[in-house]
């Protein structure tokens, strides 16, 4: 058991950044696949480590707390805030960055969030709330940012079905089999090595994106990239000093770091400037090598208190 144990820090530590890689060198294979399968391994997955992860919880240890309201007030005028900012020096520069801040939670934070020992009911409350509440929001900073138009109901269509359906059916399954979902939830990790799996899709799936780009100014390219990096850098330390003032630190750092990035890019090729996608897509690979860098150390201290 302690060698199965070793082995599995092991390739957490490796894992993520090598899912990335693999992505990266089969963009056009994994593009094709899922392209093949109507866009649905990346949802399928998701719904699968939430279905996961929510058999860990239950409704009565979800409670909305400050640490809540302080997150979503820190997205939505903060986007707007950076949006002003930029928006004399490059306009879709600032959209890019706008689309990064407002982005509501991923919905894989969660996952993330409980490996890094985040409380799990408390993201899970983060994340039906915050995904509601800037389907909501989205629509008027999009209309004061953006040239398109979009709805509540655009947005939460999008989100809704991940958010909701998954967590109904852990709560079912809690209630009609229950021995089932005690044994899904003392397994939990198979969470992450499904959420490996949808990285390989998503980065694959965004490199590819990025060699199609044609007609796109270089210069234009690495300051979206830039921004998407020192935002996502911004956003993580913020979120863990929220957390860290009401106890969790982890659970603030994924809440506000962790972007939805998939819905952030289909708002802005669908509202905003399409070029401004940019910043959302390179925001997948920064948040990542931050996870990354944050399971290496969360490992590292476990095993300097086991020693």
């Amino acid at each position: 058991m302690h060698v199965l144990e070793s082995l599995h820090r092991n390739v957490k530590t490796i894992a993520m950044p090598s899912a990335m890689v693999v992505g990266a060198l089969l963009c056009r294979p994994v593009s094709a696949l899922e392209a093949a399968s109507y866009q649905m391994i990346t949802p399928t997955l998701i719904f699968l480590m939430l279905f996961v992860t929510f058999c860990r919880v239950t409704p009565k240890q979800m409670h909305l707390s400050m640490l809540h309201l302080w997150l979503l007030l820190f997205q939505v005028v903060a986007s707007v805030a950076v949006y002003l900012l930029l928006e004399p020096l490059n306009g879709i520069v600032a959209q890019g960055a706008m689309i990064c801040v407002l982005a509501p939670i991923a919905m894989a934070a969660v996952v993330i969030g409980g490996m890094l020992g985040a409380n799990v009911a408390t993201m899970t409350t983060y994340s039906l709330l915050c995904n509601m509440v800037i389907a909501l929001v989205a629509p008027v900073v999009i209309a004061l940012t953006g040239s398109g138009h979009c709805s509540f109901v655009e947005i939460l269509s999008r989100v809704a079905p991940l958010l909701i359906m998954p967590f109904a059916a852990a709560q079912c399954c809690r209630f009609l089999f229950h021995r089932a979902s005690r044994w899904i939830a003392d397994h939990s990790q198979i969470s992450f090595y499904m959420w490996l799996l949808s990285l390989v899709v998503i980065i694959g799936r965004t490199t590819a994106f990025i060699i199609d780009l044609r007609d796109v100014s270089p210069d234009i390219e690495l300051w979206l990239a830039f921004a998407a990096l020192v935002i996502c850098l911004v956003q993580f330390k913020i979120g863990r000093m929220l957390g860290r003032r009401y106890g969790d630190a982890a659970a603030g750092g994924q809440s506000l770091g962790q972007k939805n990035t998939v819905l952030a890019v289909w708002m802005a090729q669908s509202f905003l400037n399409p070029i401004s996608s940019i910043a959302p897509t390179a925001y997948i690979v920064w948040q990542n090598f931050v996870n990354s860098y944050q399971i290496y150390r969360r490992d590292r201290e476990r095993r300097r208190q086991q020693a």
